[in-house]
């Protein structure tokens, strides 16, 4: 079988593949000068921000650049004290960081010290002038904070959460995603990521028949929903929360605008049957194809007193998926992960387009905040 251009640079990355210094080291700052041009000057990024390394960052080089996954910035020191804070300095160099996480697929924001508190965090996401996304339709219990800020999944802390694109599962779903570590974890409680287009070409290099069945027909997700939330499911977001309503017939109505089929239960929950949706999407903005969904998720997470994993994800024609074909897929995705640990401050910005992430379990304390963003 002939390995198309994708798999080839996939091979070839795979052997390239460089591990960070042991120790976070100023790499250099960028090389976007005070630049003139014709009329106009543009701010380079070093006015602001230095790009560190940090041991766990990976390399994939190909013929196009070589970026490390994920990109970290801190403080440029150098930088004059007019602007101080991280969300003004946001403003200022949008279009940069605009490109950079076109390029990266996720940025880091390390040692900020004027970010400690979810209103400065809500400022940050603000500063980026992204539309908000309302949480209507994922899976996960979530509480509002301030503004656009909520909590992360709030399942127990000896509970991971695997891979998944942010609300794949459902037609609206979130191009950006921030999380801030307001409370570090005692141990453990990384939030890992993973590049989706490599997770597509490996999966696509090792197994393209079902591929191509994903390809073909998409996925079927299916969900059981109690009244109310339940904190100790990963999944137990009630229906009142999902929907955000209390009436049922307007529940029908926002369910139905999302494509969702819905099944009241004598227990005064409903089962929820969304797709056939697809499973690879297209990435236009990078030109590639990518592993949207939340098939292993899904499949290995979505277990609670109401529903049964395996049952949880199937094949758009209603056949059950190949369990060491998804179990193996986890074992791709945590070979190609980089998992960072939280320190206190830090935002992380993903491209919900690039890449997936998942949560390992903690010893508290830990207190990661989220927003989603259109």
């Amino acid at each position: 079988m002939l390995l198309n251009t994708s798999q080839k640079l996939y091979k070839t990355a795979r052997h390239q593949q460089e591990t960070a210094a042991s120790a976070p080291t100023l790499v250099s700052l960028i090389t976007l000068k005070l630049r003139s041009t014709g009329n106009k000057k543009t701010i380079g990024m070093a006015d602001h921000f230095i790009e560190i390394k940090i041991p766990q960052q990976r390399n994939y080089n190909n013929i196009n650049n070589s970026s490390p996954f994920p990109s970290v910035l801190s403080p440029n020191p150098a930088t004059t004290a007019t602007v101080s804070r991280l969300s003004e300095k946001v403003r200022t160099q949008k279009p940069f960081l605009d490109s950079l996480l076109l390029k990266a697929g996720s940025v880091l924001f390390r040692g900020f010290d004027d970010v400690k508190t979810a209103k400065e965090f809500n400022d940050v996401v603000e500063a980026f002038g992204y539309e908000e996304l309302p949480y209507v339709g994922g899976a996960a219990p979530r509480t509002n904070i301030v503004g656009r800020v909520f909590t992360a999944n709030e399942s127990p802390p000896d509970q991971k959460i695997p891979f998944h694109h942010e609300m794949a599962q459902v037609p609206e779903f979130p191009s950006k995603l921030f999380f801030f570590c307001e409370v570090e974890p005692g141990s453990g409680g990384e939030t890992p990521i993973v590049l989706s287009h490599i997770v597509y070409e490996r999966m696509k290099h090792k197994y393209p028949d079902f591929v191509e069945q994903l390809e073909q027909h998409g996925l079927i997700y299916t969900r059981v929903l109690g009244e109310k939330d339940d904190p100790s499911s990963p999944i137990g977001r009630g229906w009142k929360s999902t929907f955000l309503t209390e009436d049922k017939s307007i529940a029908e109505e926002r369910a139905a605008r999302l494509g969702m089929k819905l099944e009241w239960m004598e227990d005064g929950g409903i089962k929820t049957i969304m797709g056939p949706i697809p499973a690879i999407k297209y990435d236009e903005s990078r030109q590639r194809k990518i592993w949207f969904n939340s098939m292993v998720a899904a499949y290995t997470g979505w277990k609670d007193d109401r529903n049964d994993p395996v049952k949880a994800v199937t094949f758009g024609n209603g056949k059950p998926l190949p369990a060491d074909i998804v179990h193996d897929c986890l074992n791709i995705l945590e070979e190609e992960s980089v998992a960072i640990p939280w320190q206190k401050g830090d935002v992380l910005l993903i491209d919900n387009w690039a890449v997936l992430h998942a949560r390992r379990s903690f010893n508290p304390p830990r207190r990661i905040l989220a927003s989603l963003c259109k």
